[in-house]
Formats: C-alpha cells, sequence, structure tokens
C-alpha cells in the first residue's frame, strides 16, 4: 500500500533540516513506496511548519520546493519582533533565498501550507520562465494526503504578469542563475565621525582598528579579532557581488557570524516590483535558521557591503533589523565599488 509515511516520521526526518539531498529524498521515496519525491510534499510541507518563526502572528507558513539537481528545499515565515511588518520573510521568499544559498539553479515545483500571497506571487516571477512554476497548496489542514497531488502553474494564480520580462533583456540574469556584478571594496579612507563624513552613522560610530574605511555600530562590548572580521568581509563582498539587483543597480551583501564562529552570509534579491524585494540581512538571516542557528541572540556581528553612492541602500535597515533581533551584534559597513580590470572582487 503506498502513501504510508505518517507526518510524525517526516517530524524526524526534518528535525532543524532545511535541505534533503538527491539520494536522502529517492530514499525516502521508496522506502514508502511513493510513485515520486513530489507525493511526499503534503507531509514534508506539515513538518515544515513547525521550524517557522512567527512569534507576532503565530500563523506558521511552510513551503517544500524540489530543485533541478534532485534537491529538497525547505521555506518557512521569520517575523521579527521590535521592526514593521514588511520586513517579515515570507515562506516562498525563505525557500529561494535557501536555493541561491545552496547554488541550486532551478525551481521545478513548489508546494505551501496556504495560497501565496500577491507579494511572493510576484517574487516567485524573478524567476527564468517563473510562469510555468508548478504550485500546490496542501491546505486546508486535514486534508486527503494520500491523493495524487495535482500542481498547477503560477500563471494560473498570477495572470498576466509584470515582471522581468517587461524591464530586463533576456541577456540579464535572474534569480537563480550565476551572478558576478564584479565589485571590490574601496581603498582605506578617512572616516569624520563628528561631522563631514559621507559615511552617515545613526548610532554610536568609531573606526574599527586597522579598517578605516568602515563605519561601525557598537551594541555590545564584543571587539571582532582580525580573522573573524576578514572572514566576514570577504563573505559579505562575495555575497554583494552575487546580488540580485538588476533593477536598482545597487547590490548589497551581509555577512554574519555566531557565537560559534560559523559566518552565514545573504545577499540582496530584487523584485520588478519593487516592494517584494528582500533585503540582505533578511537574507542573511534565512541563511543562519537554515544553517541550523538557534536564537538570534547568538549573532554576534554582521558586516554589509554596498556602494557607497548607491541609489537603495540598506545600511539604516540592516542597523535596525539586527539591533532588533540581536541587540549586542555588532555591525560595520564597507563600501564597495566597481572593480577595474584585473582587481575583481579582491579584498
Amino acid at each position: 500500500m503506498p502513501h504510508t509515511v505518517t507526518t510524525s516520521q517526516m517530524d524526524q526526518i526534518l528535525p532543524k533540516k532545511f535541505v534533503l539531498e538527491a539520494e536522502e529524498a529517492q530514499s525516502i521515496r521508496q522506502s514508502q513506496n511513493l510513485p515520486s519525491v513530489l507525493h511526499l510534499f503534503p507531509r514534508l510541507v506539515q513538518s515544515a511548519q513547525s521550524l517557522a518563526r512567527p512569534p507576532i502572528s503565530n500563523f506558521s507558513v511552510g513551503a517544500v520546493g524540489l530543485g533541478s539537481d534532485g534537491r529538497v528545499f525547505i521555506g518557512v515565515n521569520l517575523e521579527f519582533p521590535g521592526v514593521p511588518l514588511h520586513h517579515s520573510v515570507h515562506a516562498e521568499q525563505f525557500l529561494l533565498t535557501n536555493l541561491a544559498v545552496h547554488e541550486c539553479p532551478r525551481l521545478l515545483y513548489l508546494a505551501v501550507s496556504d495560497a501565496p500571497c500577491g507579494h511572493c506571487r510576484q517574487f516567485l516571477q524573478e524567476l527564468r520562465d517563473g510562469s510555468s512554476l508548478g504550485i500546490l497548496v496542501t491546505s486546508p489542514v486535514g486534508g486527503n494526503l494520500d491523493k495524487d497531488p495535482f500542481f498547477k502553474p503560477l500563471s494560473e494564480i498570477l495572470p498576466n504578469p509584470f515582471g522581468p520580462h517587461d524591464l530586463l533583456g533576456k541577456e540579464i540574469p535572474l534569480l537563480l542563475e550565476p551572478h558576478d556584478n564584479g565589485f571590490s571594496l574601496l581603498p582605506k579612507n578617512v572616516v569624520y565621525v563628528d561631522g563631514n563624513s559621507s559615511n552617515l552613522c545613526n548610532g554610536y560610530c568609531e573606526l574599527s582598528a586597522g579598517n578605516e574605511n568602515s563605519v561601525k555600530l557598537s551594541n555590545g562590548n564584543m571587539e571582532k579579532n582580525e580573522k573573524d572580521g576578514i572572514l566576514l568581509r570577504k563573505a559579505a563582498l562575495e555575497a554583494a557581488n552575487n546580488s540580485h539587483a538588476p533593477y536598482s543597480g545597487c547590490p548589497s551583501g551581509v555577512a554574519l557570524i555566531d557565537s560559534e564562529g560559523k559566518v552565514y552570509r545573504g545577499s540582496y534579491l530584487e523584485s520588478a516590483a519593487y516592494n517584494p524585494s528582500l533585503g540582505p540581512v533578511q537574507a542573511a538571516l534565512v541563511a543562519y535558521v537554515a544553517g541550523g542557528g538557534g536564537g538570534y541572540e547568538r549573532i554576534l556581528a554582521a558586516v554589509l557591503v554596498e556602494l557607497e553612492e548607491a541609489k537603495v541602500k540598506q545600511e539604516d535597515t540592516a542597523r535596525l533589523i539586527l539591533k532588533a533581533v540581536s541587540p549586542r551584534c555588532e555591525f560595520t559597513v564597507y563600501y564597495c565599488r566597481p572593480a577595474k580590470s584585473g582587481f575583481k572582487n579582491r579584498l
């Protein structure tokens, strides 16, 4: 008898786990005598909901996606008390960021516990041929989980879409496709803390020792050592170079380090409709949660890399979110510029 896997078994499979390797997913499918990995999705979605972090709404959303390389990815919603609601991360955004972090080139199918909101339907348009993406809504809870899943194309729930095809040439890389924005950090320069500085800081600003081109907001007493500083700076620059920002031309990236010394990075991801765009701090927090990070208070330091004269700046928003989720987190900003020939991505 197929379809014998239970939700409790799925809970054992997915304790704080946000990626199933292709071989693992196929092994589970075979052990349950299911026709395809997609038949696991309804119960995987239920298990994913337990991983959500929605302390404001207490409404948990789970999403599961099948990548073109056979891996199965998990997404959940994240909410952050103390900041405006529009800084929340939707489960579908988490899922796509999870694919991007793990360099999966394409999302083929998506199952979600509740119908995607208009915000997420628009964000999904950033995928190449996004209108053909297969969507399965598993609600209402208590429905028949054993029936064959029916995936409908995104075009059925978002007809007449507006998206990248309206604004970009076909040669421009889209979300999940390889990006190399070719930025390098600015050379060391003088920062005037008490006036006339282009590096504006609304909190306490000081020079980082040996890093004269940075602006730092100190929310605690922790001092980053030079090794951690280099790791964070490099990871944030890599995230900025992987950023999908074709509409503003203002890529950015954030890197976080936790109390165990693990580094997590996130890239700014834009939407053609602007508002559904996902900021680099939220993307880095997705990487933190998906990477098994615990409470946000374990995040000790963060680095943002962005253009000094960017039309779309992330610094103030990054500071707001980080101060809310981890008040003791040290926050540093480094500015970057387009790399000259032969100077690409240098630190």
